[in-house]
């Protein structure tokens, strides 16, 4: 299976404050390759969500805006299917590439999440949030990291592809 997972954090509420980006590139089903940012979102953070990710205002002051990076993620996703894990991430990365009224290639998208939903039926309708889901396949990662997210993402998918 071929594809690229991806994880974001945002500053605030607003699904476009993106400050962080974590992507894997799986080839054949084995990890080809990683890559991560922190991203200045141009906007204020929230304390709240400061305290969940630990990231803030300091922390991306000197980190590329969506738009410097923007070339880099989409040489790295090339044609690959993207991989999220609810539809957070892939809302969040159109709306914050949409602020800047910039272009997102037309790669298809799949939800780790659903994928989820449906191959274990203890989270058909709850319990399939990613920590709660690592947890039940003993894999061990550190939650609202971009790119620890987006590994977590992967195995989740891998997994799901082993046992349907």
């Amino acid at each position: 299976m071929n594809f690229v997972a991806i994880d974001v954090e945002t500053a605030n509420h607003d699904m476009a404050s993106i400050c962080q980006i974590g992507m894997v590139k799986y080839t054949d089903g084995k990890l080809a390759d990683e890559w991560e940012s922190y991203i200045n979102p141009e906007v204020c953070f929230e304390s709240i969500i400061k305290r969940v990710h630990g990231i803030s205002e300091e922390t991306v002051a000197s980190s590329p805006t969506l738009p410097d990076v923007l070339p880099e993620i989409v040489e790295f996703i090339g044609d690959f299917v993207l991989v999220c894990h609810t539809h957070f991430d892939r809302v969040s990365l159109c709306k914050a590439v949409d602020r800047y009224q910039k272009i997102m290639p037309p790669n298809l998208w799949l939800d780790s999440a659903k994928v989820t939903r449906r191959t274990w039926e203890q989270f058909s309708y709850r319990g399939y949030g990613l920590e709660n889901v690592c947890n039940f396949l003993e894999y061990d990662y550190q939650a609202h990291d971009a790119l620890e997210d987006a590994k977590a993402a992967a195995q989740v998918l891998l997994a799901a592809e082993v046992t349907g």
